[in-house]
C-alpha cells in the first residue's frame, strides 16, 4: 500500500530499534512503504544515543525488541519512562519473548503495544499508524 495523505505530510518518524538486521530492514521497508521515515538502532544503548541527540529528529513511535546484547528491551524502555524529555513517545515491543510474565513485564514497563515475532507486516503498521496519530494529534 503506498502512503498517500493527500495533505503533503507524512505519517511520522519510527525509531526501530532490533539487534537483528533482518528484522529492522523488513520493518524499515514496510513502514518507509508508508510513508515514514525510520532511524534504526541494533541495541539499547545505540537507541538512547540517538534519542538524547538534539541533532536527531524526535521519533513519533519507537518498535523495540526485548533482548538484545548490551541493553536489552527492558531497560530501554525503562530509560525512555523515566527521561521527563522522553516518557510520552509510544513504544511498541516486537518480539519473540512471548511468555506471559513478559507481556504482563510490557504493561508494567508501559508498554504502549506488544508485538510477536513472527508477525505480520500489516498488524505493526497498523498499531503503528494508530500510536503515530495519536501521539500527534
Amino acid at each position: 500500500m503506498e502512503w498517500d495523505q493527500g495533505d503533503g505530510e507524512r505519517p511520522g518518524t519510527v525509531l526501530v530499534c532490533d539487534d537483528a538486521d533482518q528484522i529492522r530492514t523488513l520493518i524499515r521497508l514496510n513502514l518507509e512503504l508508508e510513508g515514514y521515515d525510520v532511524i534504526e538502532a541494533g541495541d539499547g544503548v545505540e537507541a538512547l544515543e540517538i534519542l538524547r541527540d538534539p541533532g536527531m529528529p524526535r521519533p513519533d513511535v519507537i518498535t523495540v525488541d526485548a533482548l538484545m546484547p548490551r541493553r536489552d528491551g527492558w531497560w530501554m524502555v525503562g530509560m525512555i519512562r523515566a527521561d521527563p524529555a522522553l516518557e510520552d513517545i509510544p513504544i511498541v515491543m516486537v518480539t519473540a519473548s512471548v511468555q506471559p510474565h513478559h507481556r504482563v513485564q510490557a504493561e508494567q514497563a508501559e508498554v504502549d503495544g506488544f508485538i510477536a515475532k513472527p508477525f505480520e507486516p500489516d498488524e505493526l503498521l497498523a498499531m503503528v499508524g494508530i500510536l503515530a496519530a495519536s501521539g500527534r494529534a
